[in-house]
């Protein structure tokens, strides 16, 4: 695998390569029993943890401005675009029908995807080495351009919210599809009352669509 050459990892456990970037649908097709989402879950935190020390060791930033800051490379659209950079849809594993209705490029998959690589590097190579990937991919997204490139709108609406004292809660309202093409909708609610609706394929974008619906609506009250 390219991928790991570029990284120069040297590995006993392909297997686990190999789930890292199986899509329900292909695992479904090929009666295989876990796919990727179990290391996804493992490498949202990885990421998040190296985020943190990140901000924590190499800036001056105080927390509010840390948190915002890394909630905006560890969005969807942030991770979309460092699997499009180490060319990901190379590796994506899916069913034949959710190949050909784009799976492979489809953005929740790949966002999700890059979380799972760094779960299964981490527990392949341990922490050290996934702190080496996110160095070397995310970081310099970051120092390049290190509070405007990727749009966090849960964080914008929850910054506006603060001001009175309350919070923002994301409620699932609707499931659609099969397992492997759901489509989420989402509310996002303060004080029980809908201030957006966000409708797309993964929980995390439905989210930043309903924050950015509500955000725009505010706007225009304005």
């Amino acid at each position: 695998m390219k991928l790991l050459d570029k990284f120069n990892i040297k590995t006993n456990n392909m297997h686990i390569y190999d789930t890292a970037f199986s899509h329900s649908s292909y695992c479904n097709e090929h009666n295989l029993t876990e796919d990727y989402q179990r290391l996804e879950f493992l490498g949202d935190k990885v990421l998040d943890l190296i985020m943190s020390d990140y901000l924590y060791n190499e800036t001056n930033y105080e927390e509010g401005k840390m948190t915002k800051i890394r909630s905006m490379y560890v969005c969807e659209n942030a991770l979309y675009e460092y699997a499009l950079l180490l060319d990901f849809p190379e590796y994506v594993k899916v069913g034949k029908g959710e190949e050909a209705s784009g799976g492979k490029y489809r953005k929740a998959t790949l966002a999700d995807m890059f979380e799972s690589f760094l779960g299964a590097v981490y527990l392949d190579q341990g922490y050290k080495k996934a702190r080496e990937i996110v160095y070397d991919v995310v970081i310099p997204f970051i120092k390049e351009k290190p509070e405007t490139f990727f749009m966090d709108y849960k964080s914008e609406l929850q910054e506006m919210v603060q001001t009175t004292k309350k919070s923002v809660i994301y409620e699932v309202i609707k499931e659609e599809g099969p397992s492997h093409d759901r489509t989420f909708t989402v509310n996002a609610i303060v004080d029980n009352i809908v201030l957006g609706t966000g409708i797309a394929k993964s929980k995390k974008e439905a989210e930043q669509e309903a924050a950015r619906h509500a955000l725009n609506k505010q706007a225009k009250i304005n």
